[in-house]
């Protein structure tokens, strides 16, 4: 899972959340349910978490700090930004798209909690959000992408564009490949940011 050196347990409870979780809802959800999909006595879920709110964080947290570890590991210098930037989608839709679970979470569930815990969840998404604005950052650098352009701004419609294919796919009840859709997502951004 990741190189912190939390015990099996705690990765038990977090995977047997993301299953509950996508399956019932998080309102919906009862830690007895996550305890017994985990495999462990109820009690043992507090040992590592104070409440639901905390499993739930903390299951962004890991999902997202793996995500963001992929994309570490397929991305290297000799790409273009166009061709990051590609690969961070390709990356992302084929990581949902492989496990329902998480896309329900992310993209259904994220959207119903309060605000404090979106807060919380937002957090561990900076990470991501910054990996973006550094390949537009170099595209910008390098001459490949536009000079005026707010990285900031598209960095945002960026990640809000592939959040939106994904809710779709989602949605429509996933009747087409979502990995499908990468180079018609990230070529629509392309032709706008472009030199």
């Amino acid at each position: 899972m990741t190189s912190s050196k939390k015990p099996d347990k705690y990765y038990l409870i977090l995977e047997g959340a993301l299953k509950v979780f996508a399956e019932n809802g998080f309102h919906k959800s009862q830690v007895s349910r996550i305890a017994k999909e985990a495999g462990v006595a109820d009690g043992t879920i507090y040992l590592y978490f104070k409440k639901k709110e905390d499993i739930l964080t903390s299951l962004f947290q890991e999902k997202l700090g793996e995500l963001v570890e992929k994309l570490h590991n397929g991305l290297n210098d000799r790409m273009t930004a166009r061709e990051a930037l590609y690969k961070v989608c390709e990356i992302h839709f084929s990581e949902l798209e492989g496990n329902i679970h998480l896309a329900f979470l992310t993209q259904i569930e994220l959207r119903q909690s309060d605000l404090e815990l979106r807060k919380e969840i937002g957090l561990a998404l900076k990470r991501y959000i910054i990996f973006i604005e550094n390949i537009l950052e170099r595209g910008k650098s390098d001459g490949s992408f536009r000079s005026d352009i707010d990285v900031k701004l598209v960095r945002l419609l960026i990640f809000g564009g592939m959040d939106e294919v994904v809710t779709s796919w989602l949605i429509s009840g996933q009747k087409y490949s979502l990995t499908a859709q990468v180079g018609p997502t990230i070529n629509f951004f392309i032709k706008g940011i472009e030199s």
